[in-house]
This record gives C-alpha cells, structure tokens and sequence, in this order.
C-alpha cells in the first residue's frame, strides 16, 4: 500500500526523543491534528524519525503514544515513524521535506542543525525562536511559534504553543502550499522558499562555521602558540614564577575599610586593600554587580591612588560610578594579572570582599 503521496504538503520531524524536545507537541490535541491531516482538499502527511536513550523512560513513552496513534486512529494513512533514525536517514528526509519542524522548550535548543541541513534542500522552517532559528528567523523565510508565554510554567507554555502551531499550520502553511496558479504552481510558497534558500543557506553553512572558527578561535590559538614557544617557552617561565609569586603571597592579602560617597549621579567608592608586599601591577582591583534583567554582569576597574602604609603594603583604590545602582549591589574582588595568561583558566584565584 502506498502511504506517501508526492503531491501532499509534507512535515518533517527528526530529533531524539526527550522531554525537552517536546516532538509530541502536536499531539496536544489529537482530534485537532487528525483533521489537520485528513482535510480532503488540503492533505498534509508528517513524517517522524528520532531515538530516545536507553535510560530516558519518558522519551521511550512519547515515542509511543506516536505509534499508538499512528497505528489507532486514521492518522495511519498521513504519518509515518522511521526507525533506526541515523544521518543517512536525515540526509534522505531533509530532501523530501517541504517544512520542517522544531519545537523544543525554551531556552534548551543548543543549535538545530536539522532545520540549517533543510535550507539547501528547499525546505522551509516553522520553528521555536529557539536556537539559531532566533537569529535567522524573518516572517519571509518561514514561520515562528509565538512568545505569547514567557516560559515558567511548562504545561502552559506547551497550551500555547500547540495551539499556536495548530493555527500556523491551519491558517497560513497549509493554504499557502496549496494556493496554486493556473499551472499548479505555489508562487508564494515558492517565493518564501527562494528567499530562505538564498538569504539562509550562505549564512548557515558549514563554510561560515569554518571561516569563523578559524578567525575567532584556531588563528588567535596559533598565534598564542607562537608566543608561548617563543624563546624556549620564556613566556611559561615567567608564568611559572608569578604562579609560584601568587602562591606565595595570596593568602596574605587582606581587604580593610571600604568607603562610598555619593555626589550628584555619581558615588565613589574607596577600597582598602592590603597587599603585604605583592607588586600591586600583578594583581587588579575591580567592582562586581551581578547583570539586571538579563544583562551582562557589570566589572569596574578600581585604580591605585595612594599608599597609607608601607610596611603593610595598605592602598586605597578608587572608582566612580553611576548611583543609578544602590552601593550595595557592588562587591570589591581582587583578581590576577599576567599578559599573555589566560585568566582563570590558568590561574583561578579570587578574592571577594568579605
């Protein structure tokens, strides 16, 4: 018996098998999806693929409620489960996909390498803004599950967003696929699939993954190599004796008296720091604030600007800031310093202001 037909809008779906992925979205409401599939002037026929672990009992049950409906219901003649899901299999479905599905829960999408493999193949995208298809995501590329939810709660999260993809598929893929010319062809389902082919495709590859990679990370390595070579690996030596240096001298220093004035839209603070000796051009002095509303953590620096005891290595460092944060919300911490060190990597020390 034949299953698939060549003339129906075909989804594609192949990811593992876990919670997170939520590849039994669409099951959310069963009834809904089964008229979705069966309407006889627009059919849509799904095809799925995906392995739970040996261990993930719960991947193991959302397979099969999949295979509980494919095999109970009418939904038999529209969607079809592969097994032994592996990359020739992937190679295979992203080219006879016309969109491709990705709903994982929010923010657990690491990349979505499926959905950039579909892009050369004329495939179309309708996806979670998780992953890279929040970066690449236009309304003229392909379509986007709504972030009506903010994520907290996950059975509601998963209402909205089923709901949401049922009403995607209903109201806009589907009739766009089937909206064809005089010669049968979907010209705007063509022209959203141009689009994402040639605006996608050179951006999401792997040629720009190694360009990148290269750039940012294996000629900066190469470089520090040379460097740490250089001279009979000169650099290491140093780094061995400011190690040794630190070692030495770290559980000597101390902070003392810290001071805030506020004048104005600005506040000083004056930090007191003991240093029992330790060349201060080895270390640095900074502020801390944790981000707000997502934002990056917030790291001043503090610069030296007297000395009040010699013998003790005492110092007062000095910065001025916005008061548009509370004092508090800033805590001092002295760090190491040593260029060409990659920090704290290769040296973890911190100490924070008690």
């Amino acid at each position: 018996m034949r299953i698939l037909r060549a003339t129906s809008l075909t989804l594609g779906f192949a990811r593992r098998f876990t919670t997170h992925t939520r590849p039994n979205l669409l099951l959310t409401n069963p009834e809904r999806l089964l008229a979705l599939l069966t309407n006889p002037r627009m059919p849509v026929q799904l095809i799925l693929a995906g392995k739970a672990n040996p261990s993930d009992v719960a991947g193991q049950e959302l397979i099969r409620r999949w295979i509980h409906f494919i095999r109970q219901t009418p939904a038999r003649q529209h969607v079809v489960f592969l097994s032994d899901y592996d990359m020739l299999l992937a190679e295979h479905m992203v080219k006879g996909v016309d969109v491709w599905l990705n709903s994982p829960q929010r923010p657990w999408e690491a990349s979505g390498y499926g959905g950039m493999k579909v892009l050369v193949n004329g495939g179309i995208n309708l996806s979670e803004l998780n992953g890279w298809w929040a970066e690449a995501y236009t309304s003229d590329v392909g379509w986007a599950l709504d972030e009506s939810s903010d994520g907290s709660d996950i059975l509601e999260t998963d209402d909205v967003d089923a709901n949401g993809l049922y009403d995607i598929l209903e109201n806009e893929v589907i009739p766009e696929f089937y909206n064809r010319n005089e010669h049968l062809v979907p010209t705007t389902w063509v022209g959203r699939m141009r689009k994402s082919m040639a605006r996608l495709t050179p951006h999401f590859s792997s040629n720009r993954t190694v360009r990148e990679y290269t750039r940012q990370v294996y000629l900066s390595a190469a470089s520090a190599y040379l460097a740490r070579t250089a001279g009979s690996g000169a650099i290491g030596v140093r780094m061995a004796d400011y190690q040794a240096v630190l070692a030495e001298s770290w559980p000597l220093i101390k902070f003392g008296n810290v001071s805030v004035s506020t004048q104005g839209s600005s506040q000083t603070f004056d930090v007191q720091i003991f240093l029992h000796g330790l060349d201060p051009s080895l270390v640095k002095l900074e502020l801390y604030a944790e981000g707000v509303m997502g934002s990056e953590p917030v790291q001043i620096e503090l610069k030296p600007v007297r000395q009040t005891d010699r013998r003790s290595g005492a110092s007062i460092y000095s910065a001025s800031i916005s008061s548009s944060r509370g004092s508090t919300d800033y805590t001092a911490r002295m760090l190491p310093r040593f260029e060409g060190m990659s920090l704290p990597l290769e040296e973890p020390l911190i100490l924070w202001q008690r």
